[in-house]
């Protein structure tokens, strides 16, 4: 399928590692002009150079956990270069955890991260989405959405606050041509996973491996995903064949969801 995405302009975030950065590459790969956004400038320079066509493509440098920066950032950007149709939410989630230990700051910093720095980003880029008829907004969460993680607290917690603001955003922004839906990537092999396997040896005296090995056989595929293969999910919705899908969330977890 082509998704023939020339001339639009995607807005990536958290796109120099991981999901993020696999999305970046085959929205690039589909003729798509690419804003990168993230802290590390070092890491952004080299993403963006390694991209199909660079010249073409962009960076913004904003940390998440400082909201106000941010939207300078953005306003000034679109302001002075162009607007997206685009956006592709993307955040490194909460540290590992019980619920019940979960400090207050953490309840907060989370929600500012994903939450209201969601909603910066989509007020920013509405209007010229509404003023072109086309807009994609793609939330990246988690499966815990549908079916809470054990030791992610606050991730879960948060995650399904988001899902619940994407879910009502897209009753209100169908009528302009924009769709909002989230992808719920499963177990991927990225640092983010592996991080949290450490973490979990500690509450359960668990060996890296031997939860790593316990994780895979919980997924029917008997593998974690690639970000790659949840980038292609990404790129779909992203594109005008997926005109008629909004407001869903979409599971890629190799059917580790038991729920249907």
């Amino acid at each position: 399928m082509n998704f023939n995405l020339k001339n639009k302009y995607a807005l990536v975030c958290g796109s120099t590692s991981g999901i993020g950065k696999a999305t970046a590459f085959i929205l690039a790969e589909e003729g798509a002009k690419v804003t990168l956004v993230a802290r590390n400038e070092n890491k952004l320079k080299q993403v963006c150079a390694a991209l199909p066509n660079p010249e073409l493509h962009n960076y913004i440098v904003a940390d998440f956990s400082n909201p106000e920066d941010l939207q300078q950032k953005l306003e000034t950007y679109c302001a002075t270069q162009h607007g997206f149709h685009i956006l592709i939410n993307n955040t490194g989630g909460p540290a590992a955890g019980p619920i019940f230990s979960a400090t207050l700051q953490a309840f907060e910093t989370a929600f500012t991260q994903h939450l209201k720095c969601n909603h910066i980003l989509v007020q920013t880029l509405v209007p010229f989405m509404k003023e072109v008829n086309y807009g994609r907004i793609i939330n990246i969460i988690s499966t815990s959405v549908k079916q809470p993680i054990d030791g992610l607290g606050v991730s879960n917690t948060i995650r399904g606050a988001v899902a619940s603001w994407s879910k009502t955003l897209s009753n209100e922004l169908g009528p302009f041509g924009i769709t909002v839906n989230n992808v719920l990537p499963g177990s991927t092999a990225t640092q983010r996973l592996f991080d949290i396997f450490k973490d979990t040896t500690k509450i359960t005296g668990q060996t890296e491996d031997e939860i790593i090995e316990e994780s895979a056989k919980s997924i029917p595929a008997h593998r974690f995903a690639t970000p790659k293969e949840i980038a292609n999910a990404i790129v779909f919705l992203a594109s005008e064949q997926a005109s008629y899908i909004n407001g869903i969330n979409l599971p890629v977890d190799g059917g580790r969801i038991k729920s249907l």
